[in-house]
């Protein structure tokens, strides 16, 4: 008799042939090999050197924590440098007027105020002009000209400051002085903006320079975050009729704000902290005028001037102290900056398709 439900014939034809039901039915063994074969993996310890994975999570690790742990010491040690001026000073060091090493009164406030001036100023000149230079290069310059543009604007970048110092010096200052400064006093004198004697070295003159400093900044950043905005988005706007300052305004500038906003900030951030070109220009006085014309000073360019002839342990501690200032203001940009992107964007993340 067959296999059960096999027809008798077959039966006997397997039999003939040599075969049985049971060989026949048992499972054949497969014609694909495998190529890794368990047996023949490397040590456990090769396998956990070679562990990519893991290596390159202790690495960024490590290098969030050096971030981390190199502000800290900034901040310590600025903290314990000024101790002295601290403890003799206290909080009558941030609002004080006086600065006398001589008689060992100290005020910051001349130099908060000539630094948030100075680069407000800086602000107001260099972020048309860059935005402008961003949207030329990348919307409406011919192709041609678009890369030599680009190069010799952030060739400024590159050019040290206390070049840009001696530039104002001799070319800045005099170009101030004898024609711009003379316009603006006539027509915008009733301001009190500038008003007064004009001595060339002025708060306005530094504000000028740390304007040319930072438009590469700006400029650059906003050129690379307009020529991301989605090509449809353009060519949407011209085909529903736009002209082409409505398509940047709409299409363009709109998409691209957040990205220009962060631009400005870190423009900010070099303006704030540039030291050289506005010590050679702004005129070094400890005082708060309010008029633009008028010589000031900041807190990088006191810090220095005044450090390396310190005359005693108060002097130098309230000039860390001043550094511990400027640090404290850098804070207070940057969280104003980030309400800033945050009111920008109404706390959603930029997207690239609206």
């Amino acid at each position: 008799m067959g296999a059960l439900g096999e027809h008798p014939d077959r039966a006997q034809a397997r039999q003939r042939s040599g075969g049985s039901v049971q060989e026949d039915m048992a499972p054949r063994e497969s014609s694909k090999t495998s190529f890794v074969n368990p047996a023949e993996e490397g040590p456990a310890w090769k396998k956990s050197f070679l562990d990519l994975d893991s290596g390159f999570k202790g690495v960024v690790t490590v290098a969030a924590l050096v971030i981390l742990g190199i502000v800290g010491l900034i901040v310590a040690e600025l903290m314990r440098q000024s101790t002295l001026a601290w403890r003799k000073l206290g909080m009558h060091f941030f609002f004080g007027s006086a600065w006398d090493p001589v008689s060992g009164s100290f005020g910051a406030i001349p130099f908060i105020f000539g630094t948030v001036v100075s680069s407000l100023v800086a602000l107001v000149v260099a972020v048309p002009l860059a935005i402008a230079i961003a949207v030329f290069v990348t919307e409406i310059s011919p192709k041609p000209l678009r890369k030599p543009i680009a190069y010799a604007t952030e060739l400024l970048a590159a050019i040290p400051s206390v070049i840009y110092g001696l530039w104002a010096i001799f070319v800045l200052v005099p170009l101030l002085r004898n024609y711009i400064n003379p316009v603006l006093t006539k027509y915008l004198g009733w301001t009190g903006l500038f008003a007064g004697p004009d001595y060339g070295f002025s708060m306005f003159a530094a504000g000028v320079v740390l304007a040319i400093m930072i438009t590469p900044i700006i400029s650059s950043i906003s050129r690379e975050v307009l020529s991301v905005v989605p090509q449809p988005q353009r060519e949407a706007a011209l085909a529903l009729g736009a002209t082409r300052w409505e398509m940047v305004r709409m299409a363009v500038l709109r998409n691209a704000r957040a990205g220009i906003v962060g631009a400005i900030i870190l423009g900010l951030g070099r303006a704030l902290g540039e030291t050289m070109a506005v010590t050679m220009v702004i005129g070094n006085n400890p005082h708060v005028d309010k008029s633009l014309l008028a010589p000031g000073y900041t807190m990088a360019s006191v810090i220095a001037n005044e450090f390396a002839e310190a005359q005693d342990d108060l002097h130098r501690s309230a000039l860390m102290e001043v550094g511990l200032a400027l640090f404290i203001v850098t804070i207070v940009v940057n969280i104003l900056a980030g309400l800033l992107v945050w009111t920008v964007t109404r706390g959603n993340p930029v997207r690239a398709h609206d």
